[in-house]
């Protein structure tokens, strides 16, 4: 009898609660009521008042709120405020309650925004908080407007913290400096324990002060939390000391910038022990000169500004503009040599001492001089046109290397690392840049290109997934993540999508054969995508799959011909032959092949000796290939047949199969496929009275075949109908999906083909796509049609004004 008493005191509590709140309320309400021309208002009901009452003094009544039954407490949950709905889950949960139609409603009157439909919402609570977070992160939404954002009891950015698993950094890197606050320690830790994928849009040029935070930021959030993944998004001009300092953040690697705290992690880790001074030095490796603040200033004001902001920052100072030539012209009639200006003997300072207060000026003319000068150089484009050459100086044997020591001596930073990569060119030891794409890292030592040694450094956690979406790399750029690449075996999937890389894609592949012969290689999962290549497609398919026989995943498009299928184009040289070499590829671990093509014919044998090589490929997606005639393309089928015998899914996607449709039913008949997509290939543009029934009887006869897409083929209604017969009664198929999207279907036919389903007794087969079909001319007979057919199948349709489509209309006339 204890239970029913307690329910009873409760319950008499909260009675006691109502009457206080009613009384109040109706006092509060009389004196309007009287003056009222319209009549006093029903008053509000007495749960509701007692509900409004509770959750106004929460921070009282919290723990009796919990101990309610759920009958009562179901009508006060959407009084709470978000902070209460929030830590009142669990509760809710164990007493057979539900918040997420709360959750969703607050979503749709607070954040106004209606998520993708392609998006599948488990939890409105975690999506809600952790947008609100991001809100109140970057000051877009005032929690002071709202009562069921505002408690002065809790702190927005920590209450909605562990929710966040995905934060998004804008523009001028807003939120990192206020995340790395003192006041928000807190919120750090809470979000280096939940956050797993940082993601980087549309960022602009950075100060100074704000990379310290993002250095302190990603410390944090990478090398003692749990982020996995990094992807940056819209970049047009990308800041090289930024970027690259996401790159080595990313990798593993931190070294405290100058003047920046001490990691208190890093102090716990180590048991307080001082980092000592040479341990900066591992990153930099040991034939770098140590430089000093002036200098790494200079040095990432270099590397940071392009054309465009060179040329705003010249216009806004024109008294400050030095030029490259100007300046040597200067120096060499003072009869001083430029690169000895810009780099004394080592002999000229001694151990320990300081520079002259001169020198740091000095400096920084030279290096504002370098900075306007690489300021003219355009970055590396994969575009056609031939390019100047661009040359890199050696670190191995450069004279006037300058060494410090001595207490005096500060700490490198990633500055250092930025200049590394980055550093002014020499009039003495130089590269040509078709030297470092081809094939330095074979062999030779990455310090003989002005990289660190990373080998000899020491690292912390990174990441294991890399994206990067429309970021154009620079030579630096691309050099530096190659660089990184070889030895970062904890990354697991690079997505590498219009960066404009050129000829450093050759660069590219030796980093990943060096990084695929390290133990523990984890890549698996490589997405590559741009404009241009050096290489043809398939040749440079056969170089991903040499350099990287442990992959599973392999995307790769180029849109363009490569320069080597244009021989007019001139100053196209041929690729390093290790990349392209003939002999076999051997056998490796390829799961999932998707090739993306540009125009033109391309060679079968190619792609069949990729295929042979990938035994356990199970899913194969063509985009836009072309063959030179149809026996090109039954080469292709057969050798699927007989050496891909793990296939389940194949793909093709905008390819002109009119003329294949002999291949085509050789694919039908295939019993080890269960998913076929032919997506714009115009398999009935001929002969459809004569193909339509045999490809339906080769469907009919094949039983493993569970999925075929056809959208965009110009079925029609007397193709649908035709298709009808494979779910016959005399039918052995067991095709469960079918899109016929983009098809002219008109509602008459849709209509028929649903009762031909019916009369045939066919149960319930999957799922029915229909977009963009003319199915809006008569809006009765297609919803007559679709309501017969869910009783089938599940039906999958949109509202599409087919009014749009009159070219196809007017071809299938």
């Amino acid at each position: 009898m204890a239970a029913p008493e307690a329910w009873r005191a409760r319950s008499c509590w909260f009675c006691e609660v109502a009457a206080a709140t009613t009384m109040e309320a109706t006092s509060r309400e009389a004196a309007p009521a009287k003056s009222s021309a319209s009549g006093p208002s029903a008053p509000p009901a007495l749960l509701e008042l007692c509900g409004r009452a509770v959750s106004a003094h929460m921070g009282v009544l919290e723990s009796g709120v919990w101990a309610l039954p759920g009958p009562i407490l179901q009508s006060i949950l959407p009084l709470l405020n978000i902070y209460y709905l929030e830590r009142i889950e669990e509760t809710a949960l164990k007493k057979g309650l539900s918040t997420q139609a709360i959750w969703r409603r607050l979503w749709d009157e607070l954040m106004k925004t209606r998520p993708s439909s392609l998006e599948s919402v488990t939890c409105w609570r975690a999506k809600f908080m952790e947008a609100f977070f991001s809100h109140v992160l970057r000051g877009t939404i005032d929690v002071s407007s709202d009562r069921r954002l505002c408690d002065q009891r809790f702190s927005p950015l920590l209450h909605s913290s562990r929710h966040v698993r995905q934060l998004t950094i804008c523009n001028m890197l807003q939120g990192a400096t206020e995340l790395v606050a003192e006041p928000n320690r807190r919120v750090l830790e809470t979000l280096a324990s939940s956050l797993h994928t940082l993601k980087f849009r549309h960022l602009l040029f950075s100060d100074v002060a704000a990379q310290q935070s993002l250095r302190q930021l990603l410390h944090q959030l990478i090398h003692h939390g749990a982020v996995s993944q990094v992807s940056l998004y819209s970049w047009p001009v990308p800041e090289s000391a930024l970027f690259i300092l996401i790159l080595t953040m990313s990798a593993g690697f931190w070294q405290p910038g100058p003047g920046g705290p001490p990691c208190r992690l890093c102090g716990e880790a180590s048991r307080g022990r001082a980092p000592s001074r040479e341990e900066g030095s591992l990153l930099l490796g040991s034939r770098r000169p140590r430089r000093d603040a002036a200098e790494r200033c200079a040095a990432a004001l270099m590397a940071t500004r392009r054309k465009s902001e060179a040329k705003q920052m010249l216009r806004a100072a024109p008294a400050t503009r030095v030029t490259r030539r100007s300046t040597q012209e200067s120096l060499t009639a003072g009869g001083t040599e430029p690169k000895k200006e810009l780099h004394p003997p080592a002999t000229s300072e001694a151990p320990g001492t300081k520079r002259p207060p001169t020198a740091p000026a000095a400096t920084s003319s030279a290096s504002a001089s370098s900075s306007t000068s690489s300021s003219k150089r355009a970055p590396a484009s994969s575009a056609p046109q031939p390019k100047p050459l661009k040359r890199f100086k050696r670190a191995a044997g450069k004279k006037g290397a300058r060494t410090r020591q001595g207490s005096g001596a500060e700490s490198e930073d990633l500055y250092d690392f930025v200049f590394i990569v980055a550093g002014e060119k020499e009039d003495g030891e130089e590269m040509e840049i078709g030297e470092v794409a081809c094939g330095a890292l074979d062999g030779s030592d990455p310090s003989c290109l002005g990289l660190p040694a990373l080998e000899a450094s020491q690292r912390f956690r990174s990441i294991s997934t890399l994206e990067l979406f429309t970021v154009p790399l620079s030579t630096e750029a691309a050099l530096t993540l190659c660089h990184l690449l070889s030895s970062w075996v904890s990354l697991e999937s690079l997505t590498l999508s219009y960066n404009g890389l050129g000829s450093n894609i050759f660069r590219l592949l030796d980093s990943l054969r060096a990084l695929s012969g390290q133990a523990g290689c984890r890549l698996r999962a490589l997405h590559l995508s741009d404009l241009f290549s050096p290489l043809p497609i398939l040749e440079l398919t056969r170089a991903i799959v040499r350099a990287l026989p442990l992959l599973r995943v392999l995307s790769i498009r180029v849109d363009h011909p490569s320069q080597r299928e244009n021989p007019a184009v001139p100053g196209n040289a041929g690729p390093p032959s290790h990349i392209i070499g003939d002999e076999e590829i051997p056998e490796n671990c390829l799961e999932q092949l998707e090739m993306g093509f540009p125009r033109g014919a391309q060679p079968a044998p190619l792609l069949c000796s990729v295929l042979k090589a990938s035994g356990s490929l199970q899913q194969l997606s063509l985009d836009s290939a072309t063959f030179a005639s149809p026996q090109d393309f039954g080469l292709v089928l057969q050798t699927l047949k007989e050496y891909n015998l793990a296939l389940k899914r194949l793909s093709f996607h905008d390819m002109n199969l009119a003329d294949c449709q002999g291949e085509v039913l050789f694919l039908l008949q295939n019993l080890t496929l269960q998913e076929i997509t032919f997506s714009f290939c115009r398999l009935f543009e001929k002969r459809p009275a004569q193909f339509l029934p045999e490809m339906v009887a080769a469907m009919k006869g094949n039983s493993t075949l569970k999925g075929l897409r056809l959208p965009g083929n110009r079925l029609g209604n007397a193709g649908l109908l035709a298709l009808a017969d494979v779910f016959s009664e005399d039918s052995s198929s067991s095709l469960c999906q079918l899109d016929i999207s983009s098809n002219c279907i008109k509602p008459d036919g849709l209509l028929e083909f649903a009762k031909r389903l019916e009369r045939w007794g066919r149960g319930a087969f999957g799922h029915l796509r229909l977009f963009q079909n003319w199915l809006d001319q008569d809006a009765v007979t297609a919803r007559e049609a679709i309501r017969r057919l869910r009783a089938t199948c599940h039906v999958v349709s949109d509202s599409w004004d087919s009014s749009q489509a009159f070219a196809d209309y007017v071809s299938t006339m």
